[in-house]
């Protein structure tokens, strides 16, 4: 019964679709289970509904072909039947009977087609192939979306630094209820990202998730885009539109750069989060809603509350629930498995093969202070695989400006020679990772320290400071 709850169908080693077919006439079953045996399908047999209910469950089709009057039980029935077990197989039913009632009681039903007797054997295998593809449509749809969903969950956000895990935890708790978040942070710190995951991880995650820039229009086209207009509201308003309010409802709309909203908006979005309802742009009718608020922003909102230039009101009700996104240069230690992800990502869309880092290629992008954070990183990355001629990305692929001095480019043995034990340390630490693909954990397992400990030499190693001694046994206690 498993299998076929959500339309999961047991391997199979044919290539082609398993097809049940049920009717109560031997000859007529036969000969059309011939037929699709000849087109590479496989073929199971069931003498009446009852029979077939079984099949469902053992043979799990994805397909069936079923007639719709049989002793025991009919064929729609047997659909209803089938539905209320969870199997999401296409049905497509055969009679004798050409009447439009059972026709139209059938496709209510949710029969995907319907075919006449005597059958025509082309029509059947038209009929078949077209109900299949779209079968396989949902399916691929579905895939998508989870791929979608899995995208944004928390456990896929690349970054495991304790300032990052600190927002995750946060917002795991946040995402099932109806509170209003508001994410700061600077830009390509990764807010619209958050946004989406809690999306994805509330109740609301198949319904939409709508995103709006408030920074990228006027206010005049950023107020309709919002609550929407009716026709003739302003010059250009050919017909009604409606807003992203209308179009978020029961989902989620992601308010970006959320301070750049004037203040005449301001007001009217402070009743929206209040009262749940708006007029559109020209019209009088009020129209309710219920929609989840993410607002984001790299404004100081708090400032700009004291200053006059945002609402305290509408800050309050945004500000129920509070994330700030740390940037980049204050988490380096993500910087090795982000860039991994980065590699994998880019080389597969542009069909590179790229296995590692080239020695010195880390150890450039850890001097880097990214100041556009992880948006910065990832165009970085992608230009150096797009240039990148072997299958070693090589610090020479970086741009001019984040190419610099590298240790790395020495071996390990070559240090040894009047090198400091921080120095040694610190290759052992950059190779070590390089050759891990950037994971902290397998690096701190190979060397038998602490994955902090590792974590806090690269942001050490990323600002170019040296530990001194008491700062180095204090983090030993930590670690």
């Amino acid at each position: 019964m498993a299998d076929l709850v959500g339309g999961t169908f047991p391997d199979r080693s044919s290539g082609k679709e398993r097809i049940l077919i049920v009717d109560d006439e031997p000859n007529a079953r036969k000969g059309l289970a011939d037929i699709l045996r000849e087109e590479g399908y496989d073929i199971r047999e069931a003498t009446d509904g009852e029979e077939a209910l079984a099949q469902l469950v053992e043979f799990a089709p994805a397909a069936v072909l079923t007639d719709v009057r049989m002793p025991r039980m009919d064929g729609i029935t047997l659909l209803k039947r089938a539905r209320e077990l969870g199997s999401e197989a296409v049905f497509v039913m055969m009679t004798a009977f050409a009447s439009i009632e059972t026709a139209v009681e059938a496709m209510r039903a949710g029969a995907e087609n319907y075919l006449v007797k005597p059958l025509d054997d082309k029509a059947v295998l038209v009929v078949l192939e077209k109900a299949l593809e779209k079968l396989r449509l949902k399916r691929d749809t579905a895939s998508l979306r989870e791929r979608v969903r899995e995208r944004y969950r928390f456990h896929n956000i690349v970054g495991d630094a304790p300032e990052l895990q600190a927002v995750y935890e946060v917002v795991k708790r946040a995402a099932p209820t109806r509170a209003t978040v508001l994410i700061l942070g600077e830009s390509g710190t990764g807010k619209e990202l958050i946004a989406q995951a809690l999306h994805e991880e509330s109740e609301r995650k198949d319904k939409p998730f709508i995103k709006v820039n408030c920074a990228a229009l006027s206010e005049t086209l950023l107020e309709s885009e919002l609550f929407g207009h009716e026709k003739g509201s302003f010059t250009g308003a050919i017909g009604r539109k409606e807003g992203r309010f209308e179009l978020a409802d029961g989902g989620t709309l992601f308010l970006d750069e959320i301070g750049d909203i004037s203040p005449a908006l301001q007001i009217k979005l402070l009743r929206v989060l209040q009262q749940k309802e708006f007029e559109r742009v020209g019209g009088v009718q009020t129209i309710k809603v219920d929609v989840r608020v993410v607002a984001a922003t790299n404004r100081d909102l708090a400032a700009e509350v004291k200053t006059g230039k945002f609402r305290e009101d509408l800050y309050y009700r945004l500000n129920v629930v509070a994330v700030t996104l740390p940037p980049l240069r204050q988490r380096k230690g993500d910087i090795p498995a982000l860039v991994t992800h980065f590699v994998e990502k880019y080389a597969k869309a542009y069909g590179k093969d790229i296995r590692d880092l080239a020695p010195g290629t880390l150890n450039a992008l850890l001097s880097h202070d990214w100041p556009g954070n992880v948006r910065e990183l990832e165009n970085v990355v992608e230009r150096a695989v797009v240039l990148c001629k072997s299958s070693q990305l090589t610090a020479d692929d970086l741009p001019p400006t984040l190419r610099g001095p590298r240790p790395s480019d020495r071996s390990a043995g070559a240090l040894i020679p009047g090198a400091t034990l921080y120095d040694i340390e610190r290759e052992a630490i950059l190779r070590t990772l390089e050759i891990v693909g950037g994971s902290t954990s397998r690096a701190a397992e190979i060397l038998g320290i602490s994955v902090r400990k590792i974590q806090y030499r690269l942001k050490e190693y990323g600002s170019g400071g040296r530990r001194g001694g008491g700062e180095d046994e204090g983090e030993e206690q930590a670690g």
